[in-house]
């Protein structure tokens, strides 16, 4: 539905558009929009953001268009005829224009890659163990992942403010995406065992940890930055879960506690290019530069966080990207250097009877969430 004036919106998607970079995201940069602007419907908002996602999804497709309008109203011709005819578009031509030159070094862009960057994401849900069936039945418009384990994981395909239902406050569901959702099922904490979420962020991982553990034993949750733990405090609190400590850590050599652990999770600060469906504006505010840095602070985190393994511990490894410097050779310079460690097979949770490996991939084309990857290795 269009707004009242589209006019307006699209001066609104242009100023996100402008605005937008490495430090400041489209999607903080509309949430703040959204809560000052109050001469804005729900219609309205929608319609900004799917101008301003529709403009970085197709951005590489922009060649001689002068003005800002001319950009955005062509993202928006190409997003829907993509969504309506995909098959008028060439693969080649997907490949070459889905993301910046400079990526074709760091990943395969394949053509069901390129395909799936440039469809809308899937909503992904996370039900209370067990409550997965009555949670879909609920909110309605879910599809059920899978049986079993797998019957907790939904997609949900309809237009509900999920924030405002009775579930979600009632802590029946999260809203996590399925590949994160994987993480946890790889690491497989149990009952009474002491873990430590050492990139904790708002505790998304944290609470499917937790709830792992029948919220018994403890997790330890750090992070650099305060406001994130603070965040942590007010989800933690809604979901119910008592069996963690927060405390601040900058990533350095010198660790928040003494403790050794069952098992650490390094969710590691990457470039977010598994989430470039989600993201696109991450396409093209992310430099070569960025990858680079960001691979010697995955390096040194898993080397700091080493020592606190007990004998037989699990240190999982994951970051939602794709690029080779932050994925295959960073856990390879682990493997070079940490000397008691051994790599440790675990199943893909999403596809029970593929072969176990130390190291998955999780394509967005292949089970519809973030590209993930995955290494784990025990301290011997």
């Amino acid at each position: 539905m269009r707004p009242a004036s589209l006019s307006a919106a699209l001066e609104t998607a242009i100023q996100i558009v402008s605005a937008a970079a490495r430090q400041h995201p489209a999607d903080a940069l509309l949430r703040k929009e959204f809560r000052t602007r109050r001469d804005l419907s729900p219609g309205d908002k929608a319609e900004v953001a799917h101008a301003v996602f529709s403009f970085f999804r197709w951005r590489g497709w922009l060649h001689g268009c002068s003005n800002a309008d001319e950009q955005i109203n062509k993202c928006l011709d190409l997003a829907k005829r993509f969504s309506q005819q995909p098959e008028t578009f060439v693969d080649a031509e997907l490949v070459d224009g889905v993301l910046p030159g400079w990526t074709k070094g760091e990943m395969e862009i394949t053509p069901a890659l390129a395909r799936s960057l440039q469809s809308e994401p899937k909503l992904w849900l996370r039900a209370k163990r067990g409550q997965g069936s009555t949670v879909a039945s609920r909110l309605c418009d879910c599809r059920i992942f899978g049986p079993g384990a797998l019957s907790d994981i939904i997609e949900y395909r309809g237009g509900r403010d999920l924030f405002l239902t009775e579930e979600f406050h009632n802590g029946l569901f999260e809203l996590q995406d399925l590949s994160s959702q994987a993480v946890g099922l790889i690491c497989a904490p149990q009952p009474r065992e002491t873990w430590w979420d050492a990139c904790a962020g708002e505790g998304g991982k944290l609470l499917h940890l937790s709830e792992l553990m029948e919220n018994r034993g403890l997790i330890w949750a750090s992070d650099r930055a305060l406001w994130r733990l603070q965040r942590l405090k007010r989800r933690t609190a809604r979901a119910r879960v008592f069996n963690y400590r927060a405390v601040s850590w900058n990533g350095g050599a010198k660790l928040p506690t003494k403790t050794k652990f069952d098992g650490v999770l390094v969710d590691a600060p990457c470039s977010g290019s598994g989430t470039w469906q989600r993201n696109p504006d991450g396409r093209w505010t992310t430099t070569p530069e960025d990858v680079k840095e960001l691979s010697e602070i995955q390096k040194q985190l898993l080397a700091n966080v080493a020592p606190a393994l007990k004998p037989g511990g699990k240190l999982i490894y994951a970051v939602c990207s794709l690029m080779r410097s932050e994925t295959t050779v960073v856990a390879q310079a682990f493997e070079e250097d940490g000397g008691n460690f051994e790599p440790l097979e675990f199943p893909n949770p999403l596809d029970p009877h593929s072969p176990r490996a130390a190291q998955l991939t999780l394509q967005p084309h292949t089970f519809g969430g973030n590209g993930m990857f995955v290494a784990a290795w025990k301290r011997k």
